[in-house]
């Protein structure tokens, strides 16, 4: 993917365990609210602050991305950290986006106020505030407790809705319809994923 020199690119970076429509309201709203030009969806291959065994392999998870952007010219989906191994460092992968995209694009790291919790723990959090613009995105049920300094706050419409939930619906067999794109629905069942949660 190339954007121009002075381009702004959002990364949202997760697990996406699955992906849901509330993960694209939020890349939508946070592109339409930073006015940002392109929004890269990257995957984790593992999660540093996640148990793997509630994690599916990142292939499945990659390729219910490409069916969740599949319409939307301002989504993309990167390979980034999966092609990377071994576990996934947000520092790690800003560094490599800002060396392809160069110092004077804008890049704007999304994450979501769920993730403030653990935010302590992360690997050279100074470092990330350093190479790109740090947005936490208020999300429903996690309060906005713990915002770093270097962070930009954005508020998006609030959508109940999380991977754990979906899991666990799944589990229960429960139907998850509207609560996914129906591509991702599809590759769900088709692979009959998240059925031992």
């Amino acid at each position: 993917m190339k954007i121009a020199k002075h381009a702004k690119l959002g990364i949202l970076g997760g697990t996406f365990n699955p992906v849901h429509v509330g993960h694209l309201i939020l890349a939508q709203e946070s592109a339409e609210k930073l006015g940002l030009d392109k929004v890269v969806f990257v995957p984790s291959n593992i999660p540093p602050h996640k148990s793997e065994t509630s994690v599916i392999n990142a292939e499945d998870r990659y390729n219910m991305l490409l069916f969740a952007i599949q319409g939307n010219p301002l989504f993309e989906v990167s390979r980034l950290e999966i092609e990377r191994h071994g576990r996934s460092y947000s520092v790690e992968s800003m560094k490599e986006f800002r060396m392809a995209y160069g110092k004077e694009a804008g890049l704007f790291f999304i994450t979501g106020s769920d993730s403030l919790k653990e935010i302590s723990t992360w690997k050279d959090l100074k470092g990330i505030f350093k190479l790109v613009k740090f947005v936490v995105a208020e999300r429903e049920g996690y309060p906005l407790e713990g915002v770093p300094e270097e962070a930009q706050v954005i508020r998006i419409t609030p959508i109940g809705i999380s991977s754990s939930l979906i899991r666990e619906r799944i589990g229960k067999s429960r139907s998850i319809r509207y609560l996914v794109p129906d591509g991702v629905l599809g590759y769900i069942e088709e692979k009959r994923l998240y059925r031992t949660c």
